[in-house]
Protein backbone atom coordinates (compact mmCIF):
# COMPACT_ATOMS: atom_id res chain seq x y z
CA UNK A 1 0.00 0.00 0.00
CA UNK A 2 1.03 3.61 -0.97
CA UNK A 3 1.27 6.28 1.93
CA UNK A 4 -1.95 8.11 0.65
CA UNK A 5 -4.29 4.68 1.10
CA UNK A 6 -7.03 5.22 3.11
CA UNK A 7 -7.30 2.93 6.11
CA UNK A 8 -10.75 2.03 7.49
CA UNK A 9 -11.66 0.50 10.52
CA UNK A 10 -15.04 -1.40 10.67
CA UNK A 11 -16.57 -3.21 13.75
CA UNK A 12 -18.43 -6.05 13.38
CA UNK A 13 -16.81 -6.73 9.95
CA UNK A 14 -16.64 -10.10 9.57
CA UNK A 15 -20.50 -10.62 8.61
CA UNK A 16 -23.68 -8.56 7.08
CA UNK A 17 -22.90 -5.18 6.20
CA UNK A 18 -19.88 -5.05 7.95
CA UNK A 19 -18.27 -7.62 5.94
CA UNK A 20 -19.89 -5.82 2.68
CA UNK A 21 -17.92 -2.65 3.33
CA UNK A 22 -14.92 -4.37 3.83
CA UNK A 23 -14.64 -6.19 0.67
CA UNK A 24 -16.21 -2.88 -1.03
CA UNK A 25 -13.29 -0.94 0.26
CA UNK A 26 -10.69 -3.61 -0.52
CA UNK A 27 -11.70 -3.82 -3.78
CA UNK A 28 -11.04 -0.72 -4.40
CA UNK A 29 -7.62 -1.08 -3.07
CA UNK A 30 -7.67 0.49 0.39
CA UNK A 31 -6.87 -0.91 3.63
CA UNK A 32 -9.86 -2.29 6.12
CA UNK A 33 -9.16 -3.72 9.43
CA UNK A 34 -12.54 -5.29 10.51
CA UNK A 35 -13.09 -6.57 14.53
CA UNK A 36 -15.74 -9.04 15.63
CA UNK A 37 -16.15 -11.61 18.94
CA UNK A 38 -16.14 -14.85 16.61
CA UNK A 39 -12.10 -15.15 16.20
CA UNK A 40 -13.25 -18.22 13.86
CA UNK A 41 -15.75 -16.14 11.69
CA UNK A 42 -13.09 -13.16 10.74
CA UNK A 43 -10.49 -16.17 10.02
CA UNK A 44 -13.22 -18.00 7.72
CA UNK A 45 -13.17 -14.26 6.09
CA UNK A 46 -9.98 -13.22 5.53
CA UNK A 47 -9.52 -16.51 3.89
CA UNK A 48 -12.29 -16.51 1.79
CA UNK A 49 -11.15 -12.63 0.46
CA UNK A 50 -7.67 -14.39 0.02
CA UNK A 51 -5.81 -13.12 3.28
CA UNK A 52 -5.09 -9.96 1.47
CA UNK A 53 -2.10 -7.74 3.32
CA UNK A 54 -4.19 -4.57 3.20
CA UNK A 55 -6.78 -6.80 5.57
CA UNK A 56 -6.30 -6.66 9.20
CA UNK A 57 -9.08 -8.99 11.57
CA UNK A 58 -9.10 -8.16 15.15
CA UNK A 59 -10.99 -10.28 17.96
CA UNK A 60 -12.98 -8.01 20.33
CA UNK A 61 -15.51 -7.32 22.06
CA UNK A 62 -17.13 -3.83 20.29
CA UNK A 63 -18.44 -2.80 24.25
CA UNK A 64 -15.31 -3.31 25.94
CA UNK A 65 -12.98 -0.34 26.44
CA UNK A 66 -10.03 -1.73 25.71
CA UNK A 67 -10.72 -3.99 23.10
CA UNK A 68 -11.75 -0.92 21.10
CA UNK A 69 -8.48 1.24 22.14
CA UNK A 70 -6.09 -2.04 21.45
CA UNK A 71 -7.78 -2.22 18.14
CA UNK A 72 -7.59 1.57 17.17
CA UNK A 73 -3.69 1.12 18.11
CA UNK A 74 -3.05 -2.28 16.05
CA UNK A 75 -4.23 -0.31 13.12
CA UNK A 76 -2.11 2.80 13.62
CA UNK A 77 0.93 -0.06 14.52
CA UNK A 78 -0.22 -1.86 10.71
CA UNK A 79 -1.01 0.67 8.68
CA UNK A 80 0.66 4.06 10.11
CA UNK A 81 -2.52 5.84 10.40
CA UNK A 82 -6.20 5.70 10.39
CA UNK A 83 -8.58 7.75 7.93
CA UNK A 84 -12.57 6.43 8.56
CA UNK A 85 -13.97 4.49 11.37
CA UNK A 86 -17.73 2.85 10.36
CA UNK A 87 -19.45 2.17 13.58
CA UNK A 88 -21.58 -1.07 12.58
CA UNK A 89 -21.42 -3.78 15.68
CA UNK A 90 -24.89 -4.40 17.13
CA UNK A 91 -27.90 -6.75 17.54
CA UNK A 92 -31.29 -7.23 18.74
CA UNK A 93 -33.25 -9.20 21.22
CA UNK A 94 -36.29 -9.37 19.07
CA UNK A 95 -38.48 -8.54 21.97
CA UNK A 96 -40.03 -5.69 24.14
CA UNK A 97 -39.90 -3.92 27.00
CA UNK A 98 -43.26 -5.47 28.51
CA UNK A 99 -42.48 -9.54 27.39
CA UNK A 100 -39.12 -9.68 26.75
CA UNK A 101 -36.47 -11.19 28.63
CA UNK A 102 -34.36 -9.14 30.43
CA UNK A 103 -30.93 -11.13 30.43
CA UNK A 104 -30.56 -10.01 26.97
CA UNK A 105 -31.01 -6.43 27.57
CA UNK A 106 -27.61 -5.14 29.20
CA UNK A 107 -25.53 -6.76 26.34
CA UNK A 108 -27.85 -5.53 23.06
CA UNK A 109 -27.95 -1.97 24.81
CA UNK A 110 -23.97 -1.83 25.52
CA UNK A 111 -22.95 -3.29 22.34
CA UNK A 112 -25.55 -0.66 20.40
CA UNK A 113 -24.69 2.52 22.30
CA UNK A 114 -21.85 2.00 24.18
CA UNK A 115 -20.02 0.48 21.53
CA UNK A 116 -19.79 3.14 18.67
CA UNK A 117 -19.15 6.17 21.38
CA UNK A 118 -15.90 3.93 22.59
CA UNK A 119 -15.09 3.66 18.92
CA UNK A 120 -15.05 7.45 18.66
CA UNK A 121 -13.56 8.15 21.75
CA UNK A 122 -10.80 5.66 20.88
CA UNK A 123 -10.36 6.69 17.09
CA UNK A 124 -10.96 10.44 16.99
CA UNK A 125 -7.44 11.56 17.98
CA UNK A 126 -6.24 9.66 14.93
CA UNK A 127 -8.89 10.48 12.91
CA UNK A 128 -8.12 14.43 13.66
CA UNK A 129 -5.05 14.09 12.54
CA UNK A 130 -6.36 12.58 8.71
CA UNK A 131 -9.39 14.82 8.66
CA UNK A 132 -11.36 11.34 8.55
CA UNK A 133 -14.49 10.12 9.19
CA UNK A 134 -16.91 8.48 11.83
CA UNK A 135 -20.01 6.16 10.23
CA UNK A 136 -22.28 5.11 12.59
CA UNK A 137 -24.79 2.10 11.31
CA UNK A 138 -27.90 3.75 12.47
CA UNK A 139 -31.87 2.08 11.67
CA UNK A 140 -34.84 3.26 10.94
CA UNK A 141 -35.77 2.03 13.75
CA UNK A 142 -33.76 5.25 15.17
CA UNK A 143 -36.64 7.53 13.61
CA UNK A 144 -39.56 5.49 13.55
CA UNK A 145 -41.16 4.09 17.56
CA UNK A 146 -42.06 0.60 17.01
CA UNK A 147 -44.10 -0.81 20.20
CA UNK A 148 -42.06 -2.09 23.22
CA UNK A 149 -39.06 -2.27 21.04
CA UNK A 150 -35.87 -1.18 23.26
CA UNK A 151 -33.59 -2.76 19.91
CA UNK A 152 -35.27 0.55 18.29
CA UNK A 153 -34.50 2.59 21.68
CA UNK A 154 -31.22 2.08 21.32
CA UNK A 155 -31.15 3.11 17.65
CA UNK A 156 -32.73 6.77 18.44
CA UNK A 157 -29.54 6.84 20.80
CA UNK A 158 -27.08 6.28 17.83
CA UNK A 159 -29.60 8.87 15.55
CA UNK A 160 -29.05 10.86 18.69
CA UNK A 161 -25.40 10.01 19.19
CA UNK A 162 -24.30 10.49 15.37
CA UNK A 163 -25.50 14.60 15.89
CA UNK A 164 -24.02 15.07 19.25
CA UNK A 165 -20.92 13.90 17.86
CA UNK A 166 -20.89 15.87 14.38
CA UNK A 167 -21.29 19.08 16.44
CA UNK A 168 -18.50 18.14 18.60
CA UNK A 169 -15.58 17.48 15.70
CA UNK A 170 -16.72 19.09 12.51
CA UNK A 171 -14.76 22.03 13.86
CA UNK A 172 -11.46 19.26 13.77
CA UNK A 173 -12.22 18.42 10.23
CA UNK A 174 -13.92 15.28 11.37
CA UNK A 175 -17.07 14.36 8.94
CA UNK A 176 -19.76 11.97 10.91
CA UNK A 177 -22.66 10.22 8.72
CA UNK A 178 -25.34 8.29 10.37
CA UNK A 179 -26.47 5.77 8.47
CA UNK A 180 -30.25 4.53 8.88
CA UNK A 181 -31.60 1.58 6.92
CA UNK A 182 -34.71 -0.22 6.69
CA UNK A 183 -35.38 -3.70 6.50
CA UNK A 184 -32.01 -5.54 5.21
CA UNK A 185 -31.31 -9.18 4.67
CA UNK A 186 -28.72 -9.81 6.92
CA UNK A 187 -27.99 -12.08 9.80
CA UNK A 188 -30.13 -9.65 12.21
CA UNK A 189 -33.07 -11.92 11.12
CA UNK A 190 -31.35 -15.24 11.32
CA UNK A 191 -34.07 -17.58 13.12
CA UNK A 192 -36.75 -15.32 12.77
CA UNK A 193 -39.46 -15.46 9.65
CA UNK A 194 -39.34 -13.08 7.54
CA UNK A 195 -41.82 -13.49 4.60
CA UNK A 196 -44.53 -11.37 5.55
CA UNK A 197 -41.55 -8.28 5.51
CA UNK A 198 -41.98 -7.65 2.08
CA UNK A 199 -39.28 -6.64 -0.14
CA UNK A 200 -35.31 -6.40 1.59
CA UNK A 201 -32.12 -4.83 1.08
CA UNK A 202 -29.12 -6.38 0.58
CA UNK A 203 -26.00 -5.79 2.84
CA UNK A 204 -24.35 -4.53 -0.16
CA UNK A 205 -26.63 -1.75 -1.24
CA UNK A 206 -26.24 -0.91 2.59
CA UNK A 207 -22.50 -0.55 2.07
CA UNK A 208 -23.13 1.13 -1.43
CA UNK A 209 -24.24 4.13 0.90
CA UNK A 210 -21.57 3.30 3.74
CA UNK A 211 -18.49 3.77 0.89
CA UNK A 212 -20.70 6.47 -0.68
CA UNK A 213 -20.32 8.88 2.37
CA UNK A 214 -16.26 7.85 3.11
CA UNK A 215 -15.89 8.70 -0.49
CA UNK A 216 -17.24 12.58 -0.19
CA UNK A 217 -14.73 15.11 -1.31
CA UNK A 218 -12.49 17.15 1.38
CA UNK A 219 -15.25 19.85 2.65
CA UNK A 220 -18.63 17.96 2.16
CA UNK A 221 -19.97 16.35 5.20
CA UNK A 222 -22.74 14.61 4.54
CA UNK A 223 -24.96 13.89 7.87
CA UNK A 224 -27.72 11.52 8.23
CA UNK A 225 -28.90 8.75 4.79
CA UNK A 226 -31.71 6.88 5.50
CA UNK A 227 -32.18 3.76 3.34
CA UNK A 228 -35.25 1.93 3.38
CA UNK A 229 -36.57 -0.78 0.59
CA UNK A 230 -39.52 0.38 -1.76
CA UNK A 231 -42.40 -1.02 -0.21
CA UNK A 232 -41.52 -0.07 4.00
CA UNK A 233 -43.90 2.69 4.70
CA UNK A 234 -42.46 2.52 8.66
Amino acid sequence: MTDDTRVTLVTGGGTGIGAAVARRLLEAGEAVAVTGRREERLHAFAKELGEPERLLTLPGNAADHADVSGAVDAVLARFGRLDAVVANAGYATHDTVVDGDPAGWADMVLTNVLGPALLIRASVDALRRSGGRIVLVGSVAGFVPTPGNLYGATKYAVTGLAENTRRQVTEWGIGVTLIAPGRVETPFWDGRDVTSLGHMLTAEQIAGSVVWALGQPHGVDVNTVVVRPLGQPN
